[in-house]
């Protein structure tokens, strides 16, 4: 259930409303916006008449969503949620890029990257200091040490952290040293780890799985967002299809309509969406185009020697190139880079 406030409206009428939907069993989220007030009511009362609640001192309107997912909807949020961290923000007009390596390998590697992506323009270092491998044997990341790592580059460079979490058990850990924490493909629907991350308040970005529909993607997003963490963003990062030619299937059609389905940010991953060095710098240049409201890339002082996912990886030069193209395009389309 959907109710408008009246632009104006008391806090007293507000609460009002709030204490009839909590009396009807409805959980109620607040959205405050510039000159209204949404209440969204999620319950199980399907059969509700809206008008019951139209007639209460202070409201504009009433409307039932259909979508499974409400709190996630564009109807609960009309106006799109930016997401403030420090001076950073996401899903504003400008592009925020998201850039560093698969995995923390150490501290000469990560501090090379801070100065490198920083000089370039990206907001954020990204690394993963907890690593799912289809292999027991493959490298499995630094743990703790490679986010202590992340956040000394980070800090001296003026630059924000995000790195996967890969359990509920990890996530003190995460919010310790990191400003985002990633949920990865593997991990979009393990809903015990959604939950938890309802309760904390650090914004978390949340991967596409790799055979997952776009519904499923912003219902795993509903499950963080009931536990009342509303700073979330998803993120397209290819899906598995037939297609043999890249590792994944960048679906570029999903950000346009993830930008008229949901309020969230949506951020493009070019690098896991094709996994080929060369088609990293146009997909991110249509990932723009198509209204993404960042990039999230892979980068490596010498990705040739990377312990992962190097064959997609991003030399400094090309991510260079990468950062002055996109923002051409970012200008095209009426946005700009951070």
């Amino acid at each position: 259930m959907l109710v408008v406030m009246e632009e104006g409206a008391t806090e007293a009428q507000t609460e009002a409303v709030i204490d009839r939907l909590v009396e009807m069993g409805f959980t109620v989220h607040r959205s405050t916006g510039v000159r209204h007030t949404v209440l969204g009511g999620v319950g199980p009362q399907d059969d509700f008449d809206p008008a019951v609640l139209e007639v209460l001192d202070g409201v504009k309107e009433c409307h039932r969503i259909v979508s499974a997912y409400k709190l996630a909807s564009r109807h609960f949020k009309p106006a799109g949620t930016i997401i403030k961290i420090r001076d950073v923000e996401i899903g504003g007009p400008a592009i925020v890029t998201m850039a560093g390596p698969c995995s923390v390998e150490s501290d000469q590697q990560i501090e090379a990257c801070a100065e490198f992506v920083a000089k370039g323009g990206a907001r954020v270092i990204r690394g993963g200091a907890f690593k799912p491998r289809s292999s027991p044997y493959s490298f499995q990341g630094l743990g703790e040490h490679g986010l202590q790592i992340m956040r000394r580059a980070a800090d001296r460079h003026n630059l924000l952290v995000v790195s996967e979490v890969m359990d509920q058990v990890q996530i003190p850990l995460l919010v310790e040293y990191s400003d985002i924490l990633q949920v990865g493909a593997r991990n979009m629907q393990n809903f015990n780890l959604l939950r938890e991350l309802g309760k904390i308040r650090k914004p978390v970005l949340l991967k596409r799985g790799i055979a997952a529909t776009i519904e499923e993607l912003l219902l795993s997003a509903e499950y963080i967002m009931s536990g009342g963490n509303y700073e979330v963003m998803v993120c397209e990062r290819g899906i598995r299809t037939f297609e043999t030619a890249t590792r994944n299937t960048m679906d570029i059609s999903a950000i346009p309509v993830l930008k008229r389905l949901t309020h969230l940010p949506v951020i493009a991953d070019p690098s896991h969406g094709t996994g080929k060095r060369d088609c990293v710098l146009p997909m991110a240049r249509a990932a723009i185009a198509a209204g993404a409201d960042g990039l999230l890339v892979e980068v490596h002082p010498d990705p040739d020697r990377a312990a992962s996912d190097g064959a997609q990886t991003l030399r400094p030069d090309q991510y260079q190139e990468m950062m002055r193209e996109t923002a051409r395009v970012a200008e095209a389309v009426g946005r700009r880079p951070a």
